[in-house]
């Protein structure tokens, strides 16, 4: 059982820079191409942890751009996109899973244990400790990617109920609470940039 199982976290999801210097830290090798293929899974697809995790090869798409998530949370079974650089990240990993035992996708690379599953433990572990020496100064968990994914989804125009269903939220209100990372100051930007409104011609307010 993780330490913060039961604890709550503010919204606070890393930005594209750090995590791009999380992914650059893990270095080269077999390690450097599983952690930046676990990392775009969770950042770029928004999966849970355990969904991640979760995935074997024959659950991916790549030519449809689909992860097929068998078990979510409540049980639920969905598919999630996740997009072209994403998976070109995650191709190097893909190259190098096949020459090691049939099993999960993100699988323990050494030892007595190789093809076995990654823990998630492990996983958090390795995130803190790239994320400490990339000079990340803020919370760096598997959690924080899929806010990400959230807040970047709704930056860049998604409709909402296409992100609740992207992470499979039962509930709207739940979809809502990752977007509360999104500061005041960006939306008072977009409602300043709302066009005019559009009226009949020949209607105005001049009487």
């Amino acid at each position: 059982m993780p330490g913060n199982k039961g604890m709550s976290y503010p919204a606070d999801p890393p930005r594209v820079e750090e995590i791009v210097a999380v992914m650059r830290q893990a270095g080269g090798g077999a390690h450097g191409d599983r952690l930046r293929g676990l990392v775009v899974v969770l950042w770029r697809a928004g999966m849970r942890i355990s969904e991640a995790l979760d995935l074997r090869e024959g659950d991916l798409e790549p030519a449809r751009g689909a992860l097929l998530v068998r078990e979510g949370k409540g049980g639920r079974r969905r598919e999630v996109g996740m997009d072209e650089w994403g998976w070109g990240q995650l191709r190097p990993w893909l190259d190098r899973r096949v020459a090691l035992p049939v099993g999960p996708l993100f699988c323990v690379i050494d030892g007595p244990t190789r093809g076995r599953p990654w823990t998630a433990p492990a996983v958090r572990i390795q995130l803190h400790r790239l994320a400490a020496a990339a000079g990340v100064r803020r919370r760096f968990a598997p959690h924080q990617l899929r806010h990400a994914h959230a807040v970047e989804m709704a930056r860049e125009g998604l409709p909402l109920n296409i992100i609740q269903r992207q992470l499979g939220h039962a509930n709207l209100r739940v979809t809502t609470v990752y977007l509360q990372a999104i500061d005041s100051g960006e939306i008072i930007s977009a409602v300043h940039a709302r066009r005019a409104p559009m009226m009949p011609a020949g209607v105005g307010l001049q009487g």
